[in-house]
């Protein structure tokens, strides 16, 4: 047999059908391609977290349910997988199933698996998003919980009724926006509601590409909220990154960028980062933090692909402040540069 040296490799031999998703920074799908070009180590993880690589893979053999599997990998320092972790989870695969690939994973095989050494356990709001996703992209009913989150954003119940609310019926609405016609309720809703409602709904909005309309509702909330509450809409609009860089805009000229912001943006709304202009509002305000926090959020930063380059050149900018300059300095003296 053929030397097995990717997940895909094995999930295929396997004769599965599987998707991947990251759940890492935001909850989304991994293009089947992109996901072979990351395994076969000619292109680095998208979306990076502490040096780390965390996914989920759904997979399932005919009339068979879906299996998951949460899985947390090492990146090296150009951000590729590392392949000797990956290989001793694959061989842990291998020796579960004797060595055989075609062979149906039992309950207890699963058992055995689910808790292997690369495991994580997502966060509460992620799982419930994640669940969502699968579920609607493999064509399963939403959760029991569905149903009453579905009557509250439509107007059905009283607003002040959310305490009979499940995170996981409103990560089904929120996923189902668009397919069963929620979004037009949680347009209507989100104003009026309450702060807890609004911020759970947010978690959920945060992972997922939202309409023009929905996303302008939420930066006006974040515009009206209270300074404790900013950081819930900002990261309910990530998606939309002119929206993103105004409120990161916004929040600079108020003088409100804190540590908790900083890392909201830096988690959720990365991508506003690549605009020269955005990308100095930010350093100059993480400069402003004490020096070890400056060099953990700098360091998780630069390993996000798309920002490594514009973050790099960031290190020899002519034009930056003294303040950000003595920040820089005590980021290479950590690093021993």
């Amino acid at each position: 047999m053929t030397e097995i040296t990717t997940l895909s490799q094995f999930l295929s031999t396997a004769n599965t059908q599987f998707q991947v998703y990251d759940l890492g920074r935001r909850v989304q799908n991994i293009d089947m391609m992109a996901f072979h070009q990351i395994e076969s180590l000619a292109t680095p993880y998208p979306y990076p977290i502490q040096g780390h690589a965390h996914f989920a893979i759904v997979f399932w053999q005919t009339q068979q349910q879906p299996y998951i599997w949460f899985i947390k990998l090492p990146l090296d320092e150009q951000g590729l997988l590392s392949p000797a972790p990956r290989q001793q989870f694959i061989k842990m695969i291998l020796e579960a199933l004797g060595r055989d690939p075609t062979q149906p994973l039992t309950e207890y095989q699963q058992e055995q698996l689910a808790n292997h050494p690369f495991s994580f356990k997502p966060s509460q709001h992620k799982l419930a998003v994640f669940n969502a996703l699968v579920k609607l992209q493999l064509g399963q009913q939403a959760s029991s919980q569905y149903e009453t989150a579905a009557q509250y954003v439509s107007g059905q119940m009283p607003l002040d009724q959310w305490q009979h609310l499940g995170l996981q019926g409103l990560a089904d609405v929120c996923v189902r926006m668009n397919t069963f016609n929620h979004l037009n309720d949680l347009i209507n809703c989100l104003p009026k509601a309450p702060i807890e409602v609004q911020a759970a709904l947010c978690e959920c909005l945060e992972h997922l590409m939202i309409d023009e309309a929905l996303a302008k509702v939420l930066y006006d909330l974040f515009e009206q909220s209270e300074i404790a509450h900013k950081g819930i809409f900002l990261k309910a609009f990530a998606s939309h990154i002119n929206l993103s860089r105004l409120a990161i805009k916004r929040l600079d000229e108020q003088a409100l960028l804190d540590d908790n912001l900083l890392i909201t943006i830096a988690a959720r709304n990365w991508l506003a980062l690549k605009d020269d202009v955005t990308r100095k509002i930010y350093l100059e305000a993480l400069a402003k933090q004490p020096q070890g926090f400056f060099n953990q959020i700098f360091a998780d930063m630069v390993a996000i692909p798309s920002l490594r380059n514009l973050l790099l050149a960031e290190l020899r900018n002519p034009e930056r402040s003294a303040q950000l300059s003595l920040a820089i300095g005590g980021l290479f003296k950590a690093a021993n540069i």
